[in-house]
């Protein structure tokens, strides 16, 4: 286990709300609020399964022949466990309330509360949480001082009350069953993290050109939280719902991973036993990055730490995540030995380019043609930036900042 993950002020549920931020690496079971005492404090077997099914029913007298009642019934009789979702949120003027709806008018029966650990944004994303908040009990601010991502998702979870975390992003949309199935997923299978597809889905042109290079194996290789598949055991998953106990177990949220925490995370609590599994019932609306700076620099840093895994974590990586590197490395080498006068070395980047134009052909189909025409340029993009990433690594990136004496 990472011992650097960790920290002071640990993930226990806050006593009450003014008490967030104050030290306690203590688990307490007892802190949880009495709204989840009187629903679960884990989840229990679904008290439908396995009952008898002859036609009509249960076979009880007076059940409900029609079709679906029994299970209709279960459903609705059974308990649900409380839910806390947790979104880290800096500078989400545009997306944040949208992503708040969804999360506030979810089909689950359960209770549900929604931390926002706000970060010191430049746009009116404080303004619109806070005034989310006075309109909806359910809804609590928290500020994040660094506005970095793991520092504000350790700041909600110790915030949060209940024994199952939803971890939402402020530019993630979910559907109205997400948290429902989430919950029947992890009850199902005895995971400790499940998840779903990263469903990308662009507005303008540019973001629906990312869109589809980040759902497509050209663009992001074959990770099913990118393309989909059969549900399953994996490495990692989007977002994820988490047990809490889990996320005690190996501290939370390495801070020292700017990018890349969900990974790192994620492969600890395998480490300890813990299993992460993908379904494709759970599948999550993003939002793109909306033009070639801010994909170019999303990809650049994403490389930069996933290398940073790799050191963290040795064998973890795979040609997936190899082979953007190596693309760059190959074209550097070739455009170098044709500037020399060699000129079959032009051979290497020239064939790079004509599989990115067959690939955005096959991928593009059924793209707006004003979509289509940049998806090249992106695909390139994610690849070459995340290899650049990747390659100028610095050794000492991810590593605790020294004392100060």
């Amino acid at each position: 286990m990472n011992e650097r993950a960790r920290e002071e002020g640990g993930l226990s549920p806050a006593d009450g709300r003014g008490s967030a931020h104050e030290p306690s690496m203590k688990s307490s079971p007892h802190a949880h609020s009495t709204d989840e005492q009187h629903t679960v404090h884990a989840i229990e077997p679904d008290a439908g399964h396995g009952a008898d099914g002859g036609s009509g029913g249960s076979g009880h007298p007076g059940a409900d022949p029609r079709p679906g009642a029994a299970a209709s019934s279960a459903a609705s009789d059974r308990t649900w466990p409380a839910v806390s979702v947790i979104m880290p949120v800096l500078n989400e003027e545009r997306h944040l309330a949208e992503a708040v709806q969804r999360i506030l008018s979810q089909d689950y029966p359960g209770e549900l509360e929604l931390v926002l650990a706000v970060g010191p944004s430049r746009d009116r994303t404080e303004e619109i949480a806070q005034r989310l908040a006075a309109e909806d009990p359910r809804v609590v601010v928290v500020p994040n001082p660094t506005g970095r991502t793991p520092q504000g998702l350790n700041i909600a979870i110790k915030a949060s009350q209940y024994s199952i975390i939803v971890r939402v992003d402020g530019h993630s949309l979910l559907p109205p069953d997400y948290v429902r199935v989430a919950v029947e997923t992890m009850e199902e299978t005895g995971a400790d993290n499940v998840g779903g597809i990263m469903a990308a889905e662009g507005v303008t042109p540019f973001e629906k050109a990312v869109a589809r290079a980040m759902t497509s194996k050209i663009g992001v290789g074959n990770a099913r939280f990118h393309t989909g598949g059969e549900p399953g055991d994996v490495e990692t998953v989007y977002l994820g719902t988490f047990r809490r106990s889990a996320l005690e177990r190996v501290g939370g949220y390495d801070e020292t991973f700017v990018r890349a925490q969900d990974w790192e995370m994620n492969h600890r609590i395998r480490q300890t036993g813990g299993r992460i599994y993908f379904t494709p019932r759970m599948r999550v609306t993003y939002r793109p990055r909306p033009n070639l700076r801010a994909l170019a620099k999303q990809y650049y840093h994403t490389g930069r730490w996933r290398r940073v895994v790799g050191r963290e974590h040795q064998g973890t990586l795979n040609l997936r995540y190899l082979a953007p590197p190596m693309a760059v490395l190959a074209m550097t080498a070739g455009a170098i030995a044709g500037a020399l006068g060699f000129w079959p070395g032009w051979l290497v980047p020239g064939a790079y380019a004509a599989g990115i134009l067959v690939g955005s052909i096959v991928e593009g189909r059924g793209l707006p043609p004003s979509a289509w025409v940049r998806l090249p340029l992106v695909l390139a993009t994610m690849h070459i930036c995340w290899g650049v990433g990747f390659l100028t690594s610095p050794p000492g990136l991810g590593q605790p900042s020294p004392a100060k004496s």
